[in-house]
């Protein structure tokens, strides 16, 4: 092999190498994974970038009536809850004092403006009446028809762009497909 020939392998090489550490370090973005708490495989991952919403959608237990949870995160992973939607008051349902804005949307009520940090959260699953769904990009998924009365944890984490491209390749089995 002609010295010429090494110079570019090596230079090659060294250009690969330099970007994977640069697309190692550069963020890609974020995470969410519902993993139950007692352990096992997550039951969902949704790749999100910074302010993102996702919707926790679900039927009061006590009242049955239909309820919207919109979340987002922040670019470092934490988790807020920016709007509840209802119909009506449910028991343990209303406005917090200092905490959004109250407002009537035909036929709801939505506290909207609410940017409140909530942290990774543990959610219970209801029963399948309950329907807790996560709602992403168009996508939904319903948890209480295939984990009912689990207890789940909800956990973001910030992703780097090479874990990124590396998912869009190959995505998490938990992850739901979008129709594109």
């Amino acid at each position: 092999m002609s010295r010429l020939v090494r110079i570019i392998i090596s230079a090659a090489a060294g250009l690969l190498i330099l970007l994977v550490i640069v697309l190692g370090v550069t963020p890609g973005g974020l995470e969410l994974i519902l993993a139950p708490i007692k352990g096992g495989p997550p039951l969902l991952v949704l790749p999100l970038q910074p302010g993102e919403h996702f919707t926790i959608h679900y039927y009061h237990s006590v009242e049955n009536a239909p309820i919207w949870e919109t979340h987002s995160l922040d670019k470092d992973g934490r988790i807020y809850i920016e709007e509840e939607r209802y119909l009506k008051f449910g028991a343990g349902m209303g406005r917090m004092p200092g905490v959004g804005r109250m407002v009537h949307r035909e036929p709801f009520e939505v506290i909207e403006n609410m940017h409140m940090p909530t942290g990774n959260f543990i959610l219970r699953i209801g029963s399948p009446g309950v329907n807790h769904t996560v709602i992403w990009r168009g996508t939904r998924t319903n948890l209480s028809e295939t984990a009912a009365h689990v207890a789940v944890q909800f956990s973001a984490q910030p992703v780097s762009l090479l874990y990124r491209l590396m998912r869009q390749l190959y995505p998490d089995p938990a992850t739901p497909k979008l129709d594109i």
